[in-house]
């Protein structure tokens, strides 16, 4: 199977005031660890471990077992996690002169200046010990000050300078146009003839050459399910013309012909095999929909003809398998899309897979791992096709009316045999991951996200715009690091392989490190598909970074940019942002430019992988300003949140959210308001009261900042539910999109109430949100009390 090289950050050789070792850890897998605790004060503070007594574990891996990196594509690079220094009273506690270790004379010593033989041994034990004790700590002193450097490099990084804005200026301002514009051209003419892991060594050494010392590629052996030999087929049972999902006809030409395109329509981790039946059209697979076909159909075991969006994929193929059809063809309506796309007239690839490695739910895939038998993760027989052939089978006509959108209406009911048969296969993907080492903070990551290419040349070159900005982010921070500048915590840098078959690269990393990253990950930027349109510049945030992302979109807010009425909001994200919402809590952030679609229904066409021209990206962006502007936007956030003193996290915002989300909501009842309420007025007492340190440095004592970092860090992960609905949120601070106003998962819960009129799914879903609100205020009352007793303490 595949190496999966776990990666760990490295610790600084500062000496801090007060930590402590844990010798623990194995040695074969050196994890991310919370090491190195920064201290600046005697008495360190922990919130999780004064509030829940966690113990040690957080220092460890969720696996009970660890295993060998493997073949590591850099062996020099080896991470080794945060290590604290020791205490003199502890590793070198017996170091000091002992008189058991000399020996001792029992005659008297002459009164002469001649030295006794006694005298002698005495002098030349003492000599050898303390020369013994000097060579030991020469040994710890010089282990501590170049293990981490590269087996290349002689000599240390230059001295660390104190942090300043002058510093983030510089960095933002050496983004350039022409950068970016350069490592894109570079990225996708060199991966058009390379495999996933090929491409990955070649960015692993693009980052090291821009001076990333710390940056290594982790190998995963997944499952993936990948096209057969053949096309998948439609065939129309009436005539015997068999299509493929592209519309064109079986026949010989086209086989000798077959694409790229013709071979990656299909539904990833779909059931596989032949069905022929009726077909049903079942618009967009709403619980509406369901009930008005399964009225005038019996729908068992038929096939679905339903249109991709207005929900998430995988929750409209639970109901339809809940219904009981069959086999299910997916199409785009042409009202739908973007006003600029010609995706209309294109088959398309989707992923069936809620995230991760299938057949290894909820741990990471290394070697040995118990594997579960998981190629199917439905029921039913998935295809996706074009909106030709929508056309082409019922017989509709075309719609030559320009600009004017006409929704399909198909009333027809045809008999047809559909015929899927992908292939599941285990494969290895790679994840790149570098870090650049925090000066204060070296426990706290801020992870910036992007991926690269899992498909080879089929799905276009848009992973290239999130591969090509973080790399001209790093490079232009690189340069300011060569100069003595580090940033105060630590920045880990990711590109993810797998994102495509369902951020299968994100899931395996953060799987195996999910204990860490729980304890000292900080926040999560997300760079999945940052330039998917020119008309509007849209970010999005989870609540407590709202107030950030707004105030540096105003501060850099230009008109050509588009960006005067972006309005940031917590609706789910694209791609690998995923997990560190949704299992970890971390607060996120992102910035894409997008087209406004024709519709005003809620959409989920992200979910579709549409053939892209390699020159479409530069079509939308000739002069790259698009995405020189996103880097930047990045760059900031990135910049603000490693940097601040106090995390600039709003829990107020969180405390709104909430409130919002609730009001006119028929299912709040008074006890949910009036626990709205509460959370309300207590973050707005915490803003008040606790974030003075943010705003007065006069007031920023060590312990109390420390204190108040770690309240910020954690909030969010209250606001996870144990379970949601496929496709939503397990984070119920962010909403399904930006059309709703209310919690998803209370949304889902009225909507499948239709389907089974029980007040259990009412009750249920309240609960959820209950208890999350619940828990928060909880969490606000206990930071509170940790902060009066430790204040009362130092008085």
């Amino acid at each position: 199977m595949g190496e999966n090289e776990a990666v760990s950050l490295q610790g600084s050789n500062t000496a801090h005031p007060k930590v402590h070792l844990d010798r623990r850890m194995t040695a074969h897998t050196e994890y991310l660890d919370g090491s190195e605790l920064h201290s600046t004060a005697l008495e360190e503070w922990d919130m999780e471990t004064e509030l829940e007594d966690l113990g040690s574990d957080h220092f460890q891996s969720d696996n009970s077992f660890h295993q060998p990196f493997g073949k590591s594509e850099n062996t020099d690079l080896s991470f080794r996690s945060f290590e604290p220094s020791v205490s003199p009273k502890g590793r070198f506690q017996r170091l000091q002169d002992d008189p058991d270790y000399l020996l001792h004379c029992s005659r008297p010593v002459p009164k002469k200046n001649n030295l006794s033989f006694c005298q002698i041994c005495k002098i030349s034990f003492s000599a050898i010990f303390l020369f013994i004790t000097g060579l030991l700590i020469g040994y710890y002193a010089k282990k501590d000050d170049h293990t981490y450097l590269p087996a290349n490099q002689t000599t240390l990084e230059p001295p660390l300078v104190p942090h300043d804005i002058h510093s983030d200026q510089t960095i933002l301002q050496s983004i350039k146009e022409e950068e970016i514009k350069k490592i894109f051209r570079n990225f996708t003419q060199s991966s058009s003839s390379k495999n996933e892991t090929d491409f990955a060594k070649e960015l692993m050494a693009a980052w090291s050459l821009l001076g990333l010392t710390e940056v290594q590629m982790l190998n995963y052996s997944v499952l993936l399910e990948l096209p057969g030999s053949s096309p998948n087929t439609i065939t129309e049972t009436k005539s015997g013309q068999c299509f493929y999902p592209s519309g064109r006809q079986c026949d010989t030409e086209s086989k000798d012909q077959s694409n790229q395109d013709l071979l990656h329509s299909y539904a990833a981790y779909s059931a596989k095999g032949s069905l022929e039946t009726e077909v049903i059209d079942v618009k967009y697979g709403t619980v509406d929909d369901l009930k008005k076909a399964q009225t005038i159909a019996n729908v068992t075991n038929k096939i679905a003809l339903m249109k991709l969006g207005f929900l998430p994929l995988i929750y409209k193929l639970s109901l339809l398998e809940e219904a009981g059809f069959g086999g299910v063809l997916l199409y785009v309506d042409p009202c739908d899309l973007p006003k600029t796309s010609d995706a209309e007239s294109k088959s398309f690839l989707v992923a069936l897979n809620s995230g991760g490695d299938p057949t290894t739910p909820g741990y990471s895939s290394v070697d040995g791992i118990y594997r579960q038998n998981q190629s199917n993760l439905t029921s039913l027989l998935v295809q996706p096709i074009s909106l030709l052939l929508v056309k082409t089978l019922f017989s509709l006509s075309n719609n030559d009316s320009g600009h004017e959108c006409l929704s399909l209406d198909v009333s027809r009911t045809e008999k047809i045999q559909m015929t899927v048969q992908t292939v599941p296969v285990y494969k290895t993907i790679s994840n790149i991951v570098g870090y650049l080492k925090g000066s204060i903070f070296p426990d706290k990551y801020v992870i910036v996200g992007s991926r690269h290419n899992t498909l080879n040349t089929y799905g276009g070159q848009d992973w290239a715009s999130s591969t090509a900005i973080i790399t001209a982010f790093l490079q232009a921070m690189l340069l300011q690091v060569k100069k003595g500048w580090r940033p105060d915590r630590t920045i880990v840098f990711c590109s993810w392989g797998g994102t495509a078959f369902g951020n299968i690269g994100s899931y395996e990393w953060a799987e195996g490190l999910k204990r860490v990253l729980q304890r000292n990950a900080v926040a999560y930027v997300n760079l999945h598909n940052p330039v998917r349109g020119t008309s509007v510049l849209h970010p999005i945030a989870s609540p407590s970074l709202q107030q950030l992302a707004t105030e540096i979109l105003n501060f850099s807010c230009m008109k050509a940019l588009k960006c005067e009425e972006s309005n940031v909001s917590s609706v789910q994200m694209q791609g690998d942002a995923d997990y560190f919402i949704n299992h970890l809590g971390i607060p996120t952030v992102e910035f894409v430019y997008e087209d406004n679609t024709a519709s005003e229904k809620p959409s989920f066409l992200s979910e579709a992988i549409f053939p892209v021209d390699t020159l479409e990206t530069e079509k939308l962006d000739p002069s790259f300003m698009l995405h020189t502007t996103i880097a930047k936007l990045t760059a900031a956030v990135v910049l603000k949140i490693a940097n601040e003193p106090v995390l600039p996290f709003n829990a107020l915002d969180i405390g709104l959210e909430v409130q919002t989300n609730l009001l006119g909501d028929s299912l709040a009842n008074n006890h949910m308001l009036a626990m709205a309420r509460s959370l309300r007025d207590s973050a707005q007492l915490f803003q008040s009261n606790e974030m003075r340190p943010a705003n007065n440095p006069k007031e920023r004592d060590p312990i109390r900042v420390r204190m108040l970092n770690d309240v910020l860090q954690h909030l969010e992960k209250n606001f996870l539910t144990k379970e949601a609905p496929l496709g939503f949120y397990r984070n119920i601070l962010y909403r399904l999109d930006e059309k709703t106003t209310q919690f998803s998962i209370l949304m889902e819960a009225q909507e499948h109430w239709k389907l089974q009129q029980s007040n259990e799914i009412h009750q249920a879903a309240l609960s959820k949100v209950l208890n999350t609100i619940h828990s928060a205020q909880v969490y606000f009352k206990a930071g509170f009390d940790v902060f009066e007793t430790a204040l009362d303490r130092k008085h």
